[in-house]
């Protein structure tokens, strides 16, 4: 074992590994096929296997890809075709067994969720264009598409009635978010010779104070189940379709779902039979997939006891359940489990797992308590390299994840393990207002974006400091977006606590925020900040453009040149700042990219700099 210092250990996630990785979507089934989007650096290809066959790409030149808000939604299926949503904002479809994708809609606008009804005449889709919202209709064999359902401000999660005759959906207007509160409407599908519209709208569950989501008919026609936030937990609900009597069929201190930053979300899925639903549990960042049977017995799946992470669930007509899974030391997965066997099928590796489990920093749930006496979550990864050793304490890197309404799990975090293998210790700060821990914990950065997630990460700097566990002259804050946020504007009110900052597309100046970011997001400030203009106040000091002269640690600031939700300028007022007034700072603007890092060139870029400045910064300073 050689002995060197820490952050300079020789890790075996290189940039070009972290480059190479691949991201998986959640599979679908289309009759004995299994299919999934894979992104290779910028493209989403359209992934379909037999049995087990090789797999085999059903899209080259077309990227699979949703375009409402933030993505997902990708896919759709039915029989042996397969619907997906392109970049170019037309729904296509593919046969499972080959052929060139087929475009079904014209190029207008962005599109996700394509839903084909079960009778394959239609396909529904979720629509957004110049601000207009809605859930549109193309018979499935193509045409020109029309509004099924529009009016209210967002809409997501289409779902079929097995008959074709009802559609399900969920819809909400600003300034909730879909996870403030949402709306679960179905109504009658009818047709006529222009095609299809719908009649007697009804409003199932939901509200403005409780969130809905991922409606789903059962395959018998009987029941629609859903998920609701209304007892302070996101939990499986059940509605009989013949008495209207609703049932809660899950119950605890735990969530089924995650919020809905994206489209396309799947945390439950029937049984075919009917008789019950397959659900993944949360809890405190780790995932177990559990039966709940409708007459009331429940029990969890085995056969996924390395996997502490699960999502995207799907149950195929022969019961097979797809996944994906992940642990802290196991890279992700596409996953097939037999749940009658107990059998684990691996599809996909989105890695190569070249990389032994003790080579790798298993991650500890940890938790410290804020001033109030909140007790606050994070995700601490020990520096970890069989090769190495090294004296004193290691620095550490605090992340902060985006949002902010948004969670660290315990699954595959590889930006973590590439600094804790170099010998960083790594903590994810789940400060208040993330999601997984009761919609209490979440609703408590109401009004206090700005003011508990930056007494958080400090927290969080000082527990590794109390503890013994990094180097208190070492701590660097790093984050992207609203985390990038939190990064800028800790640095601007708590000078001296970090060595130095990483902000990746980060908010400066919240009054631009509110005026320039996507429709998405245009009126969630209303909530984490106040609605303007009575909240000017609020808003200026919380931005860290208007108190930058007090930023004067060390910064790294990374920025996507196409950036539509935090644009470049709201980086460049701050590097301005930095480089008339000398502090120390770098900034890469990266072109071609957005709201983060798809190509892998910019992300082998990405972390070679973030090493240099870390080593300039941190590690010899």
């Amino acid at each position: 074992m050689q002995k060197k210092p820490y952050g300079l250990w020789s890790s075996p996630l290189s940039p070009k590994t972290m480059a190479g990785q691949l991201s998986l979507s959640g599979a679908i089934f289309a009759e004995d096929a299994l299919v999934w989007a894979e992104g290779r650096s910028a493209q989403s290809v359209v992934v379909v296997q037999r049995g087990v066959d090789a797999p085999r790409d059903a899209t080259t030149e077309h990227s699979a890809r949703g375009g409402v808000g933030y993505g997902g939604g990708a896919l759709g299926a039915l029989g042996d075709t397969v619907y997906f949503a392109c970049g170019d904002g037309r729904v296509y479809s593919v046969g499972v067994d080959g052929g060139t994708p087929k475009p079904l809609t014209p190029a207008f606008g962005r599109v996700a969720s394509p839903t084909p009804s079960p009778d394959g005449d239609f396909v529904a889709f979720v629509h957004t264009d110049h601000h207009i919202d809605s859930i549109g209709i193309i018979p499935a064999k193509g045409g020109w598409p029309t509004q099924l359902v529009s009016g209210a401000d967002f809409y997501m999660q289409p779902a079929w009635h097995p008959a074709s005759t009802h559609l399900a959906w969920i819809s909400w207007d600003q300034p909730q978010m879909p996870w403030d509160g949402a709306r679960l409407e179905v109504a009658r599908v009818s047709r006529s010779p222009a095609g299809a519209f719908v009649e007697g709208v009804e409003v199932i569950a939901g509200g403005e104070a409780v969130a809905v989501q991922q409606p789903s008919f059962s395959p018998d026609g009987e029941k629609l189940a859903y998920i609701s936030d209304e007892t302070g937990w996101s939990h499986i609900y059940v509605r009989d379709l013949a008495t209207g009597e609703t049932s809660q069929l899950t119950h605890g201190d735990c969530d089924h779902s995650t919020p809905g930053w994206v489209q396309g979300l799947r945390h439950f899925a029937w049984a075919p039979d009917s008789s019950g639903i397959y659900g993944l549990r949360h809890a405190a960042g780790f995932s177990q997939l559990w039966f709940y049977r409708l007459d009331g017995e429940s029990k969890q799946v085995e056969g996924l006891d390395e996997y502490t992470t699960l999502s995207q669930i799907s149950v195929g007509a022969d019961g097979r359940v797809a996944l994906v899974a992940a642990a802290s030391q196991l890279p992700t997965r596409l996953i097939v489990l037999d749940p009658a066997s107990g059998g684990v099928r691996i599809v996909k590796r989105a890695s190569a797992e070249q990389i032994s489990t003790e080579a790798l920093s298993k991650m500890e749930p940890v938790s410290w308590r804020a001033e109030d006496g909140t007790e606050i979550f994070g995700n601490y990864y020990p520096p970890t390299n069989p090769g190495f050793t090294a004296s004193g304490k290691p620095p550490a890197i605090i992340m902060i994840h985006g949002g902010p309404t948004a969670q660290r799990v315990a699954g595959w975090e590889s930006r973590n393990q590439f600094f804790a293998t170099r010998g960083y210790a790594v903590l994810d700060v789940n400060y208040r207002g993330s999601t997984g821990y009761g919609r209490a914990y979440m609703d408590a950065l109401r009004g206090n974006w700005g003011v508990f997630d930056v007494e958080d990460a400090v927290g969080g700097a000082k527990f590794l400091g109390d503890e013994g566990l990094a180097d208190p002259s070492k701590i660097v804050i790093m984050g992207g977006s609203a985390g990038g946020y939190t990064v800028l504007h800790s640095l601007v009110k708590r000078p001296g606590v970090f060595a130095a900052g990483i902000s990746m597309y980060g908010i400066s100046n919240l009054f631009t925020l509110a005026a320039t970011t996507h429709k998405f997001e245009a009126a969630y400030n209303d909530s984490l900040l106040g609605a303007l203009p009575e909240a000017a106040d609020v808003y200026k000091d919380r931005s860290p453009i208007f108190s930058v002269d007090q930023l004067t640690d060390p910064l790294a600031v990374f920025q996507g040149a196409d950036d539509k939700v935090v644009p470049p300028d709201q980086a460049e007022a701050i590097v301005a700042s930095l480089r008339g007034r000398g502090v120390p700072h770098v900034y890469h603007l990266y072109e071609g990219e957005g709201h983060g890092w798809r190509k892998s060139e910019t992300v082998e870029h990405f972390y070679n700099a973030v090493l240099e400045f870390l080593s300039v910064h941190v590690i010899y300073s």
